[in-house]
């Protein structure tokens, strides 16, 4: 599979980080990065990253290139990536987070990749795919959204639970550390709350979840709703869930949660009684927290589960990638 990435921030970086530390991930190739940056810049954030450590490998500069380790990734420095040849692109991960209209969103098209493929929500993606929760929809969509990391949280737990006990309405809380869209200190944003110092308050504010569910999972989204609490935390965001069931539960909570994530890709369990920091660099979508299950009679439980809002969220961009290219290569009906 080759690859493109278009913006070189967490997740652009952090894809780069996977696909460069797993065995499983060898037969990917990075035929582009793109970044305004200077390059110095992206080889040292590259080498030094604050919530994953140094990168146990070499990075260099050579040309207009990264030498990273034995390989040799090309970097170009486009603002409009429309120029750049990708041909013999699968898929341009584009991880600018700052698209808006559609003609942006069709660029790395334009420049000869197969498919586009966007961090996070977009109204101007063809179609909105979360891993384990309406893979279905993908078809043959060639700009694609992954949604965002609360929602690829989220959506497969719901649509996995309504599956096995039908869920009569849902409230979830998403406890999710701060990001770069706060200030370090007081400063002006849009959000008024979201103006205040990042890591020094818990902040309520809102999510994209809460609509990005009505789309991937209609019925399930309108009987949901969703609310967030940005804390002080460098890396690691966890859900806790309040769920009301049409019928009583038959099956222990605990047991119940438990056989939902065997039976997930993307959802995991444990039973130790772990703090976020526990949970940096685990790839599942999200990681359910046993001992913090709580029943309420049988028609009501609580769940609590971690998710790394980085680390979780650049594997599904990575399976997410993985599913375009396939479909790129396989012959089409008829051919």
């Amino acid at each position: 599979m080759r690859i493109a990435i278009n913006g070189f921030g967490r997740i652009g970086r952090t894809v780069l980080r996977q696909i460069l530390s797993e065995p499983a991930q060898a037969d990917v190739t990075i035929a582009l990065i793109n970044d305004i940056a200077p390059l110095e810049t992206c080889a040292y954030l590259l080498k030094y990253d604050s919530t994953y450590g140094p990168l146990p490998a070499d990075v260099k500069i050579d040309g207009s290139a990264l030498r990273i380790g034995a390989s040799r990734v090309p970097f170009s420095h486009a603002s409009d990536i429309t120029g750049t040849d990708l041909s013999g692109v699968d898929v341009l991960l584009e991880c600018t987070g700052k698209l808006t209209s559609r003609a942006m969103a069709e660029r790395g098209l334009a420049a000869g990749a197969r498919a586009v493929l966007i961090s996070g929500p977009s109204a101007f993606a063809d179609v909105t795919v979360v891993t384990g929760a309406n893979d279905a929809a993908l078809g043959d969509a060639r700009i694609v959204s992954n949604s965002s990391c609360t929602t690829n949280a989220i959506a497969p737990l719901l649509r996995a639970i309504n599956a096995a006990a039908q869920i009569e309405r849902a409230h979830v809380t998403t406890i999710h550390c701060y990001t770069a869209s706060q200030p370090m200190v007081d400063a002006a944003r849009g959000d008024l709350a979201r103006s205040r110092a990042g890591a020094e308050s818990m902040v309520p504010t809102t999510t994209s979840a809460a609509q990005e569910l009505t789309q991937i999972l209609p019925e399930i989204g309108a009987r949901t709703s969703v609310a967030a609490v940005r804390v002080p935390c460098l890396s690691v965001s966890a859900i806790d869930a309040t769920l009301q069931f049409k019928a009583a539960l038959t099956i222990a909570p605990e047991a119940f949660l438990e056989s939902i994530a065997a039976q997930s890709r993307v959802i995991g369990s444990l039973n130790d009684p772990c703090v976020s920091r526990d949970l940096r660099g685990r790839p599942e979508s999200l990681i359910l927290a046993l001992p913090e299950t709580l029943a309420m009679g049988q028609h009501q439980l609580r769940v609590f589960g971690w998710y790394d809002n980085e680390w979780g969220f650049s594997a599904r961009m990575v399976d997410m990638a993985r599913r375009l290219a396939k479909r790129a290569d396989s012959p089409r009906e008829g051919a």
